[in-house]
């Protein structure tokens, strides 16, 4: 799976491995999403097949960047969305308007599933920038839970840092864990280690 940002993404000679034909492709598929032509949305959900499912991801996130959609239109395509083309919203949601808080909605959405995948977009930028202490720490929890690695959830560092309430979590957790025979994951002694550090 390629991850992206699109606010500093340059183009399609970011997605090494396209074929000639997936590269112009994305090229006439862009055009369309920078006109918010008709149809550009169609172009957004047979990403997948026209450049593979290693580029999908990259594909869909410059898409959204070029056509800078509607917040209702991001909230349909997510909720219209195959795991992937969703996942490709969560991606992009920092690049299309990192002050904007309507995305939180899709976050909190992703962070109830079990799907890994759609946890790991769902900790990027954005969410570290707009989710609530509670729901933020819910997220990390949920990581921990679903063997998603805390290396993706960004700004984990500042936002762990002296967070009492989240050392009070991790250490029930752990101890939990323990008393069922199970093992403690390595990820949660790092972000223990974090709450212990002062702001």
């Amino acid at each position: 799976m390629t991850t992206v940002h699109p606010q500093t993404d340059p183009g399609p000679a970011t997605l090494p491995g396209l074929d000639e034909d997936a590269r112009r492709w994305l090229a006439d598929a862009r055009a369309q999403a920078a006109a918010q032509a008709p149809g550009w949305e169609l172009r957004f959900a047979e990403a997948g097949r026209r450049c593979g499912p290693g580029h999908a991801d990259a594909a869909r996130v410059l898409l959204l960047a070029d056509a800078r959609p509607s917040p209702a239109t991001v909230t349909r395509l997510y909720r219209q969305g195959t795991a992937a083309e969703r996942r490709a919203v969560l991606l992009a949601l920092d690049g299309l308007d990192p002050h904007a808080v309507h995305g939180v909605p899709l976050l909190q959405d992703a962070l109830r599933t079990n799907d890994t995948s759609l946890l790991a977009a769902a900790v990027g930028p954005y969410a570290a920038r707009h989710l609530d202490a509670h729901t933020w720490r819910h997220a990390v929890l949920k990581c921990l839970f679903t063997g998603v690695s805390v290396d993706v959830v960004a700004a984990l560092a500042a936002r762990a840092r002296g967070d009492g309430e989240l050392l009070r979590m991790l250490r029930a957790y752990a101890a939990e864990r323990t008393a069922a025979g199970r093992p403690v994951p390595d990820d949660l002694y790092h972000v223990l280690a974090l709450t212990k550090e002062e702001r």
